[in-house]
C-alpha cells in the first residue's frame, strides 16, 4: 500500500477500508429496502404481496440501481476529466 506504512499498519488500514466498505453498503441496502417498501407496500391484510406491490418493488429496485451507476460512472468520467485537464496544464 503506501511505502510509509509498515506491513500491520497496512493491514489494519485494509481491514478497516473492508468494514468501512460493508457498513456503506449495508447502509445503502438497507435505504432501498426501506425505501421500496415505503413506497410499495401499503396493503398489510395478507402476509403476501399484491401484483401491483411487487411490481412496484421491482421498479423501484431497477430504478435505484440504475441511478446508483449512473451516479458512478458519472465520478468516474469526471474524475477522468479533471485528471486529464490537470495534465494539460
Amino acid at each position: 500500500m503506501d511505502a510509509g506504512l509498515t506491513a500491520a499498519e497496512s493491514r489494519e488500514l485494509e481491514a478497516r477500508l473492508q468494514k468501512r466498505q460493508v457498513k456503506d453498503f449495508m447502509n445503502s441496502f438497507g435505504a432501498l429496502v426501506d425505501g421500496c417498501f415505503n413506497a410499495c407496500v401499503d396493503d398489510f391484510t395478507s402476509k403476501a404481496l399484491s401484483g401491483r406491490e411487487t411490481g412496484c418493488i421491482s421498479r423501484c429496485v431497477t430504478k435505484s440501481t440504475t441511478q446508483t451507476r449512473l451516479g458512478e460512472r458519472f465520478a468516474e468520467l469526471n474524475a477522468a476529466m479533471t485528471a486529464e485537464q490537470q495534465q494539460k496544464r
